[in-house]
């Protein structure tokens, strides 16, 4: 009898050793540290940021990328077709590779604001985004960056896209057009245009190398990564 009472207490020992050992390993958002949350989202966006650049910067990262790929504004998207009859197709294609062109030029530039955003960023932004969906990332660099990147591409787009003559003929009209409502503010030029896709482009790329982060913690070969992300699941 006594031998029975021994095996089950052993038995209950060793249920309640398990239980703690896996309550102790699966740890939750709740259990992380204000430190551990921020050092991992810091490393996993730092991460993300400087691979999206190094993809969208290269030749081909806008033209060769469905999603992210710029097409041509408005009016002159739909009218397309109609010039290229009239054998202004060479021009509309010149156009459409060099506003592409240019913000694979732009893009490397931000990598320092980007970095920095995410050194800076506080203990409260850093549980934001765990706790978040998929564009807490996305809206982050956009509150953080989004104005300083437009001024820091804003020059360099300008200067790729003025050696097509049509974009020249765009901001004529669309200078006129933004007057009557009918071209958002914000598109009224072509270099206008140009760097706030190019920043959307940007961003999206951002969210979905953190996206994989989550997804697959453990490959980035990063403790602290594969400890927070890993909370999550």
């Amino acid at each position: 009898m006594q031998r029975r009472q021994f095996q089950a207490s052993g038995l209950a020992a060793l249920i309640l050793l398990a239980t703690a050992r896996a309550r102790a390993q699966a740890l939750t958002l709740a259990d992380l540290s204000n430190a551990d949350a921020s050092s991992g989202v810091k490393a996993a966006l730092e991460q993300g940021a400087l691979a999206a650049v190094g993809l969208l910067g290269q030749s081909g990262g806008f033209l060769n990328n469905p999603k992210v790929r710029i097409p041509l504004p408005g009016y002159l998207n739909d009218a397309a077709k109609l010039l290229k009859k009239f054998g202004q197709g060479q021009r509309i294609e010149e156009l459409e590779t060099s506003i592409n062109r240019a913000a694979e030029a732009a893009v490397p530039m931000g990598k320092d604001l980007l970095v920095g955003a995410v050194r800076s960023m506080s203990v409260t932004d850093a549980k934001n985004i765990l706790s978040g969906g998929d564009t807490s990332v996305t809206q982050f660099f956009s509150e953080k960056t989004r104005a300083p990147l437009g001024q820091k591409f804003l020059p360099i787009v300008t200067q790729a896209t003025r050696k097509v003559g049509l974009a020249q003929q765009y901001n004529a009209f669309a200078g006129k057009a933004a007057g009557f409502g009918l071209v958002k503010k914000e598109d009224a030029t072509l270099e206008q245009y140009v760097t706030g896709k190019t920043l959307d482009g940007l961003f999206l790329v951002i969210g979905e190398q953190e996206q994989q982060l989550r997804q697959n913690p453990a490959a980035a070969g990063s403790a602290i990564l594969k400890k927070v992300f890993g909370a999550l699941k």
